[in-house]
């Protein structure tokens, strides 16, 4: 289950769709009829239910399109495990669910195999254990459930800011030796719906912080190494900021430059929270290959 606050007036099934890519129109008009969606606890069932600014909308199940989920015996980069969730560490290139056009060799289709029926469904059979997700081209750590306790646990602890997650990037150009703090709301492109953008109609709120740690020079142009700490976590949030201040990342294929199948240099690098025992965790990993060479030998 989860919910969504209304930022703007329109039809219930146009709006969700818009809001939520993985969720088709048919998938919404299908859970209307299944009773699964309301508005300000009020069941819906009509798909032309026009919305109002505010409402609130709660969705009580997932469609999963494919059933079946593949095991497939992938290796995975596990950082730490005990009896209620796993860190690992995602490498970049590997997409983290299904989705259309990726229903193999995804981070689900190896978990599945690794661990079988012993993860969390809360987020349904095509994301079992799954408590957040990063772009397919940028690495680092993951959250993994491995019981709907545990899962609802860390989904609250998302939704109050209390996980701390640290990326780090490069990106384009010399950024000034200050903290920046980026409070911008971001929203689909309207002429691109495969990319996003700082927009102040139909957004959200989105808020990053930006450090610049070290200056490069990486085929003679200039680049800054910077450690990005999200307060909120909207989809290529740390990405579509940098783009929008003319600090695009660096190999980025969508806001920037493709350079090679690296893609983005961005890595999950750091997390921090306080588990259900009460401990506080951080866990820590080192850049992936690519981004520890340019660190390393293209120091200004």
């Amino acid at each position: 289950m989860f919910k969504i606050k209304v930022l703007y007036s329109d039809r219930i099934d146009k709006y969700i769709a818009n809001n939520i890519p993985e969720i088709s129109r048919n998938d919404i008009q299908k859970l209307i009829s299944e009773g699964a969606i309301f508005v300000n606890d009020i069941k819906i069932n009509k798909n032309k239910y026009l919305l109002k600014i505010d409402d609130e909308i709660t969705i009580i199940k997932l469609i999963d399109k494919q059933t079946n989920l593949i095991e497939q015996n992938i290796k995975i980069d596990i950082v730490y495990e005990n009896e209620n969730y796993l860190i690992i560490n995602k490498p970049s290139g590997m997409v983290v669910h299904p989705a259309p056009g990726h229903r193999e060799n995804t981070l689900a289709n190896a978990l599945i195999y690794h661990f079988k029926n012993n993860l969390s469904n809360v987020n349904g059979l095509l994301r079992m254990g799954i408590v957040h997700r990063i772009d397919k081209d940028t690495s680092g750590l993951l959250l993994i459930a491995k019981n709907n306790e545990t899962h609802n646990y860390f989904a609250s602890l998302l939704k109050n800011h209390e996980i701390k997650r640290t990326y780090y990037a490069i990106c384009d150009g010399e950024i000034e030796n200050k903290i920046i703090n980026l409070d911008l709301p971001i929203g689909r492109d309207p002429k691109n719906r495969q990319r996003f953008a700082v927009s102040f109609l139909n957004s959200k709120n989105a808020y990053t912080t930006v450090e610049p740690l070290k200056y490069l020079m990486i085929n003679n142009q200039e680049k800054t190494l910077v450690k990005c700490i999200l307060k909120t976590g909207r989809t290529h949030q740390i990405r579509v900021h940098l783009a929008y201040i003319k600090h695009p990342i660096y190999g980025d294929p969508i806001y920037n430059k493709k350079i090679d199948d690296f893609n983005q240099r961005l890595c999950a690098k750091e997390l921090d929270f306080i588990d259900k025992d009460g401990k506080n965790m951080h866990f820590e990993i080192d850049y992936p290959n690519v981004m520890l060479n340019e660190i390393n030998n293209e120091s200004k």
